[in-house]
């Protein structure tokens, strides 16, 4: 789909994503569905906000998932 927007779980990303790597994640989803790089000043609006949902269900995605083995990978 988009090849910019990088997997943001371990053991991928070694550390948890942040906030900004989630919401750069979330603004390169939406201009690749909406088609625009930046909105017009008319769909601003609803350009951000669906930024900020889909940010907000990345993190909480990245919260739920359970990654089998991981810890045996960090440990070792």
């Amino acid at each position: 789909m988009c090849r910019s927007i990088k997997t943001l779980r371990p053991p991928v990303l070694p550390e948890e994503a942040t906030e900004e790597e989630i919401r750069a994640a979330a603004l390169q989803y939406v201009r690749k569905v909406s088609g625009f790089r930046a909105p017009a000043a008319h769909n601003r609006e609803v350009f951000e906000r669906a930024v900020g949902v889909i940010a907000e269900a990345t993190a909480e995605l990245l919260e739920g998932l359970e990654v089998r083995g991981a810890a045996r990978r960090e440990a070792g």
